[in-house]
């Protein structure tokens, strides 16, 4: 037991140093020039990035990739959409105060534009392996663009690690927790259900993947969002207070004396990257997939995921939980908090509206982690043994169900803080790429609107 608490202990050391200020001052930091160096894309192309969403166009299924434009951000955001969304803007609140969301918001509107660098490098960068499949993501990227094929293989073993842990276990076990203390399910019960789940849909792969987060991605999203906004609305009197706190905490004068802002800060950015994962180099291996004739039209379909995830989802529990005012009552934390916010408004049925978020959302992000870490497994294993990946991973969330895994959730926790490094690099190197084939690729855009408005003034 001693070997086993310093071990431990080490971990909890190595987690706090990884996903220290320095790591969380390099996302935003990174976002914030990619911002500059893009002449604040996120700000002019956000309504017509969203129009992608949904209005592809009917060229897409000509080209070249295995899922459509949504598919891909659906599998981006099954992986991303998770139990952040709920406990961790909660834990944020709790460490930071109210103003950690206004933080939240801030790494999120940058942090698009790193979203946006890493799904174009993604595309530009993907290859089609030998089962005639598309590949891609930072592996690529820092092999192919910036000719550093260390630093690929370094992602990729993080990556491979990561997702048993933040992308599986840590997710099985938060859905067996909420099922015991909600429904009262024996862990096993829903451990085998989850297992099973999981591999029907892992047998799929990325085509598999992509049409079931099509499907359940918008609903699990929408049943969440519509419970908060039910509150609300039913509250609104409530709501310029719970925006004005969130203002004042995030710049009150005390809180500079008193040295709080740094924390605030700090657990704002934090469970901001934790939720949207701008930066990891996670979501692009989705991108990497997607069909597309040019990299920066699915870069900005890729970008509104980090909208929809933080300023959209993060937001209503963030709003609810403040206008509930329940953050500062003692042992109420994570998850506990956000389900007694949504009660202390709807009773019973703001109970079951976060319990079954959690499963949704948990069960998404073991999905979307599947593919990412058997991805960066056949990176390193040239597509070798990748059923056997998926088997094990499958296996895991079993593991995850039933079992307290504190020290492998700390091992896993350091490899996706780690992903970031080698990532973060190959953004900032290959910026020029970015703005290059961003460029390209706007101006095919005017183009495409000029002709559209000549074909509606001459109907």
């Amino acid at each position: 037991m001693g070997q086993l608490g310093a071990i431990q202990g080490f971990l909890e050391q190595a987690s706090a140093f990884v996903w220290g200020p320095v790591l969380l001052i390099l996302i935003v930091g990174t976002g914030v020039y990619l911002t500059l160096r893009l002449g604040f894309l996120q700000f002019k192309t956000l309504p017509y990035a969203l129009k992608l969403v949904f209005k592809p166009g009917k060229t897409q299924k000509k080209e070249k990739g295995d899922i459509s434009h949504y598919e891909a951000l659906t599998t981006a955001l099954a992986a991303t959409i998770g139990t952040g969304n709920i406990a961790g803007v909660a834990t944020a609140v709790i460490l930071g105060g109210p103003g950690a969301i206004f933080w939240m918001w801030i790494t999120a509107v940058f942090g698009m534009a790193t979203k946006y660098a890493e799904a174009i490098l993604a595309v530009k960068y993907r290859i089609t392996d030998r089962n005639g499949k598309m590949s891609g993501g930072p592996m690529y990227y820092l092999e192919r663009g910036l000719k550093q094929k260390w630093l690929g293989v370094l992602f990729a073993i993080f990556g491979a690690i990561a997702a048993f842990g933040i992308g599986n276990m840590v997710q099985s076990n938060t859905v067996s927790d909420v099922m015991e203390s909600t429904f009262n399910v024996n862990p096993w019960i829903t451990g085998i259900l989850l297992t099973v789940f999981a591999a029907l849909v892992l047998i799929g792969g990325i085509k598999g993947i992509g049409r079931v987060t099509a499907f359940f991605v918008p609903i699990m999203a929408i049943f969440y969002v519509l419970g908060a906004l039910i509150i609300i609305f039913l509250n609104f009197e409530a709501v310029p207070a719970a925006f004005g706190l969130i203002f004042s905490d995030a710049f009150t004068g005390s809180a500079v004396g008193g040295g709080i802002l740094g924390t605030v800060i700090r657990f704002g950015v934090a469970r901001g990257v934790f939720s949207n994962e701008a930066g990891l180099g996670s979501a692009p291996i989705a991108a990497a997939a997607a069909r597309t004739d040019y990299p920066g039209r699915q870069a900005l379909v890729s970008m509104t995921q980090v909208f929809i995830d933080t300023i959209i989802v993060c937001s209503m529990t963030g709003l609810t939980i403040v206008m509930a005012g329940l953050y500062g009552n003692e042992g109420v934390d994570g998850a506990d908090l956000t389900t007694t916010s949504f009660q202390y408004f709807l009773g019973d049925t703001g109970m079951y509206i976060v319990t079954i978020g959690v499963i949704f959302f948990a069960f998404s992000t073991i999905v979307g982690w599947s593919y990412y870490g058997e991805k960066c497994f056949g990176y390193l294993t040239g597509d070798r043994g990748i059923t056997m990946y998926k088997a094990l991973f499958v296996i895991f969330v079993l593991v995850g169900s039933v079992a307290q895994l504190d020290t492998v959730w700390l091992f896993a926790d350091v490899m996706n803080g780690l992903m970031a490094v080698p990532n973060l690099i190959g953004l900032l190197l290959l910026s020029g790429v970015v703005a290059s084939e961003t460029n390209k690729f706007l101006n095919v855009a005017r183009e495409e609107r000029l002709q559209e408005r000549r074909a509606k003034s001459t109907s």
